[in-house]
């Protein structure tokens, strides 16, 4: 199973209506398209100033092929959407990961 993890930082006067959005227009949309699953969206408690808020959102995908087919389908534009909504203000990075079973 693969965790895709992005890391967003944004100015304090951002968080609100990020969390808004990612919860209510960008998380739906990503699990109706059918290919990523079981998202996760949480507040990073360290490493980021006082100015500053910083979010983890995740979600699990079969395969690093389903996630690329998902980031060309679907991904790319909310990336665009996201940084036209906040002026360039968010800045996120992506990490992708495997779960490790036992």
């Amino acid at each position: 199973m693969i965790v895709y993890n992005t890391t967003y930082t944004m100015p304090e006067d951002d968080a609100r209506n990020f969390v808004i959005w990612a919860m209510e227009s960008m998380v739906p949309r990503v699990v109706e398209h059918g290919l990523l699953s079981e998202p996760r969206l949480l507040r990073i408690l360290s490493h980021h100033d006082q100015e500053t808020e910083c979010f983890s959102l995740q979600f699990e995908v079969e395969s690093t092929a389903l996630l690329h087919k998902w980031y060309t389908q679907q991904g790319a534009t909310l990336g665009e959407e996201l940084t036209k909504m906040f002026d360039g203000r968010i800045v996120g990075f992506s990490t992708i990961m495997e779960k490790i079973e036992n």
